[in-house]
């Protein structure tokens, strides 16, 4: 079996076997065998993540030292960390991966070779060996002759930090990034999503300190070579938008934009499965074959798989190598945006389905990073909440946000790209009294984005938000759905979530006040 370069800095003893870079039948065995995983009747894998089924962001910390501490932006998203716990964790977390069997896969993030960075993972799961061969860039058995780690993950998750008081951390859970040593540790945490967002979290920290903008979104480029990209948070449908038969998938999450143009940051995608219809996802339902690998789903004796039951969370994933989609940009790259698509799911039901910014507004709804929540389960709360993230995702940003902002405002003048906002959320009504906009719908939106049809349109502006609207849209059946205060019943009551909505903007990016001038994006949000 060959054998990792630079074993011996990787500092565990008594290691066992030593599982390295194994291939998809290899993986598979090893779940079997170790019970980690059943097998589905498609042939996917499938694993649980144990209690943790998504991330543990209030666990999440950064090493405080220099140089890295001066350009990180330090508060809730990033909280600090001592060096000599950090030592102390480090230490329990080679103790628990020592004296075991353990797996190590090496892989790149990033497709261009001007911005990819080579990461080596340690874990004892052979589940989070496939997910990472999954969900990153695969060397050849050429490169893995010569591959030199630039960073390290151990994954130590069956260790969790019992002193967490006396070191003051908020739980026993702990991911932790030493960006001087170039080392990430994660202890008392199964969730696979850990590592994805971890690599995601530092390329978001390496590349724009080389001018290069670092991004949460999904990407494809059409026949022309017109790319595309698509920002949103969770749930607005990055992914499913993306993945179009008629358009290459550059990727569907987490890319880069350089002097060549935008590249994949994975090698793979990671797509929610609760509720997931072959008909209206028929894309990522061919997917889910054999080498992808899902999380948390239930299924029955016979390995069939229930889509519709959230039982064990509300967050099941599939994982699978972007080949599984058949039209994907082999290379994972293409050159600069002609396109930008901002998407919302606005869940009181008053956005527009589609409407074009000017510059000011796609510098500001990218600073807003807005989506709606709708009403959980919990008493009390009866209506949708209001989500904002910078830059669509920033709780994976280790700089400040308007750092990737004025990166952003640099490339949209360079390269003359067109930016528009989409909501892919709720029409004629907030969640409970409308409905979600139909996929049909939204398709019809994005469609006349990027056959140019939308700019022969006639506009006009939605009030207080001072959005372009169009009056009418090929494929759009029934054109009031454009005008969201149309499909109203009660026009007065759209009026006065308007305007609430409008007001909660606007107190969010008082955020950016002490920003000076240059990030004064202010007056082109909602005006009251």
């Amino acid at each position: 079996m060959k054998m990792p370069n630079g074993l011996e800095e990787l500092r565990l003893k008594d290691i066992k076997n030593i599982y390295y870079n194994l291939s998809y039948d290899e993986l598979q065995e090893h779940e079997t065998k170790n019970g980690e995983c059943k097998i589905s009747t498609s042939g996917t894998a499938m694993c649980d993540t144990g209690i943790f089924t998504g991330r543990s962001p209030k666990d999440k910390y950064f090493v405080d030292q220099e140089p890295s501490n001066k350009y990180i932006a330090w508060g809730d998203v990033n909280a600090k960390i001592d060096k000599k716990i950090y030592d102390e964790l480090l230490e329990l977390a080679l103790t628990q991966l020592s004296g075991k069997d353990i797996y190590i896969t090496d892989v790149y993030a990033g497709a261009s070779d001007a911005s990819k960075r080579s990461v080596r993972f340690v874990t004892e799961v052979a589940w989070q060996a496939h997910f990472v061969k999954n969900m990153f860039i695969r060397p050849t058995e050429e490169q893995l002759q010569t591959f030199s780690p630039q960073f390290t993950v151990y994954n130590a998750c069956k260790v969790v930090d019992e002193k967490y008081k006396e070191h003051g951390l908020n739980s026993d859970v702990f991911i932790v990034f030493n960006i001087e040593e170039n080392i990430a540790i994660i202890g008392g945490t199964w969730y696979g999503g850990e590592m994805k967002k971890g690599i995601f979290s530092m390329m978001n920290y390496w590349l724009p300190l080389e001018g290069k903008l670092s991004m949460h979104c999904s990407a494809n480029v059409g026949e022309n070579n017109d790319v595309c990209l698509f920002f949103g948070l969770s749930g607005t449908g990055k992914t499913t938008l993306s993945t179009d038969p008629k358009r290459a998938l550059i990727g569907d999450d987490e890319h880069g934009w350089d002097e060549h143009g935008v590249f994949n940051f994975e090698g793979g995608c990671y797509a929610k499965v609760i509720n997931l219809d072959e008909k209206s996802e028929p894309e990522i339902y061919g997917a889910i074959v054999k080498d992808a690998l899902l999380e948390n789903v239930v299924y029955d004796e016979t390995g069939r798989v229930d889509y519709s039951d959230g039982s064990k969370t509300e967050n099941t994933r599939v994982s699978y190598p972007i080949e599984h989609i058949k039209n994907h940009k082999k290379d994972l790259q293409a050159g600069h945006p002609n396109n930008i698509i901002f998407l919302s799911a606005d869940a009181f039901g008053v956005l527009p389905p589609v409407s074009k910014l000017t510059k000011e507004q796609a510098m500001y709804y990218f600073l807003s990073g807005y989506t709606a929540k709708v009403a959980g389960t919990e008493r009390g709360i009866t209506e949708p909440v209001a989500t904002f993230s910078a830059c669509f995702g920033e709780a994976f940003l280790p700089l400040h946000p308007t750092v990737y902002a004025k990166l952003l405002g640099e490339k949209i003048d360079k390269h003359n790209v067109n930016v528009y906002l989409v909501n892919t959320g709720w029409t004629g009504g907030p969640y409970g009294v409308g409905k979600r906009m139909s996929i049909k719908d939204t398709r019809a939106c994005i469609n006349g984005i990027l056959n140019g049809s939308i700019n022969d349109a006639e506009f006009q502006t939605l009030p207080i938000f001072n959005l372009k609207i169009p009056k009418t849209l090929e494929g759009v059946k029934d054109n009031t759905v454009l005008n969201p205060r149309e499909t109203w019943e009660d026009k007065e009551k759209y009026d006065t979530h308007l305007i609430k909505l409008a007001k909660m903007f606007q107190e969010n990016f008082h955020r950016y006040d002490q920003n000076g001038g240059e990030f004064d994006f202010a007056s082109a949000g909602p005006q009251i």
